[in-house]
Parts: C-alpha cells; sequence; structure tokens
C-alpha cells in the first residue's frame, strides 16, 4: 500500500495548510477573508480541523535538535526563480507535514494541532461592488441606433449587437472603432456582421481606454476592413460609453 495521498487541488491544500496553522500572518488573514465568503472552503478548513484534532491527544511533544531544521533546509532544493515567499511557504508546510524522526514528527504535529484547535479569527469585509456595465447606443446623424454595445470591465469585454438586417450591403463590412477621449485616435475592434452579436476582448492597453465618455463608431468599409490606420469609408453610427 502506497503512503503517498491524492494530490490536493489548490482550495484542499490552503485549507489543509490553513488548518495546520503554517500561514504566515498574511496568507491567514487572506484565508480566513475567503473563509468569510467561501462556505465551501470554511466547511474544508473545518474538516481538516475534525480530521486532525483527534491526533494531536495521542502524541507527546518531542523537542527536536536544534541542528535539524538546518539540515533539512540545506537539503532542500531552491528554485532561484520562485519567488522567495512561495519558498518559504513551502518550508514552513514542510516543517509541519515532512517526516523524518519521530520525536521531530510528533513536535510539529503537536504544534500544528495547537494552531488548528484555535478558533478562526474571521476578518470580515465588505465586498468590492463589482465595476458598473458601460453601455452605448451607436445611433446614424438622424438618430436611427443601428449597434447597442455594453463594455464589461471585469470580463474586459464588449459585447456587440448589429441591428442591421442580413445582407443590406454584401460589398461593404461594418468595422468597429474604440476612439477615446485622450488622443481621439481610432482603435479597430475588427467587423461586425450585420444581424450579429460579437464579444470583442479587449487587452490591457485598450480596456484602460474603454472607460466612461469614450467613443464607439461603425464605417463602412471595402471587404477585409479599412485601407488605412483610421476609418477609409463614411462613418455610419457613433455612440458615447457611458452608465445606464
Amino acid at each position: 500500500m502506497s503512503d503517498t495521498g491524492p494530490e490536493l487541488n489548490e482550495p484542499e491544500a490552503l485549507a489543509a495548510e490553513h488548518a495546520l496553522g503554517v500561514l504566515t500572518a498574511a496568507e491567514r488573514a487572506a484565508a480566513e477573508r475567503r473563509m468569510a465568503a467561501d462556505p465551501a472552503f470554511a466547511q474544508q478548513v473545518d474538516a481538516w480541523r475534525v480530521r486532525l484534532g483527534p491526533l494531536g491527544a495521542e502524541i507527546p511533544a518531542v523537542t527536536p535538535s536544534a541542528a535539524v531544521w538546518p539540515r533539512i533546509e540545506r537539503a532542500l532544493p531552491v528554485n532561484d526563480n520562485a519567488p522567495a515567499a512561495a519558498f518559504g511557504r513551502r518550508l514552513a508546510f514542510w516543517r509541519s507535514a515532512t517526516v523524518g524522526a519521530m520525536g521531530l514528527a510528533a513536535a510539529s504535529l503537536a504544534l500544528a494541532i495547537y494552531f488548528g484547535a484555535r478558533p478562526p479569527e474571521v476578518i470580515t469585509q465588505p465586498a468590492p461592488a463589482p465595476a458598473p456595465l458601460l453601455n452605448a447606443n451607436l445611433s446614424t446623424e438622424a438618430g436611427q441606433p443601428l449597434f447597442v454595445a455594453s463594455y464589461d470591465p471585469v470580463r474586459q469585454a464588449l459585447i456587440v449587437t448589429s441591428l442591421v438586417p442580413p445582407g443590406t450591403d454584401p460589398l461593404h463590412v461594418h468595422e468597429l472603432w474604440l476612439i477615446p477621449e485622450e488622443d481621439g485616435v481610432p482603435r479597430s475592434l475588427g467587423t461586425v456582421e450585420p444581424g450579429t452579436v460579437r464579444t470583442v476582448a479587449l487587452d490591457r492597453s485598450l480596456s484602460q481606454l474603454a472607460h466612461e465618455g469614450a467613443e464607439l463608431a461603425v464605417s463602412v468599409e471595402p471587404p477585409g476592413g479599412s485601407t488605412q490606420q483610421g476609418p477609409s469609408g463614411p462613418v455610419a453610427a457613433v455612440g458615447e460609453l457611458g452608465r445606464i
């Protein structure tokens, strides 16, 4: 029978480390905020406390030699590319979980049970309000709406719906542009087929420009899109991103 158990996923491993009491103060605070917001994660922590709790009463505390931990630290491989905090966290975990000399294992587990048995110091704080959606109605100069758009700052995605009937103008394409307030330079976001809904994922640089007050425009272009940096054909519709 193998003594190697299945690998824990990220929430389960974090719950186990929290129950063992081997997290840093900052990591512990973050875990307890997660417990307050995620009941399933809180249940995982409690389950680990229940699982480990009875073992503490059966194992007497033993003080290891002062030379033990320096030897273990020298034996552990160090990845120069890994952040120091991540290595320290792994070292703290293995200090509690590594099976070496029996006395060392007993002392480590007794310490873990002591920390794990403490009631959680749950830190509650209101969840940050999600960033509001920004919307735009892209209309002609006469006020006829041709496109509607909604930008989700969290997903950094722009959802554009074409109200133009399919097949209206098969010889041209409709190209979407983002025109930020900062410089007024149009950025192409690709084309939108008539009568369809398209989701446009914005990269970091574009998402920083897609804020309240920025304009969206649609130009009528030859197949393949604009032949220059900005619209090469007439602008059919324009609208401004804003909150409803």
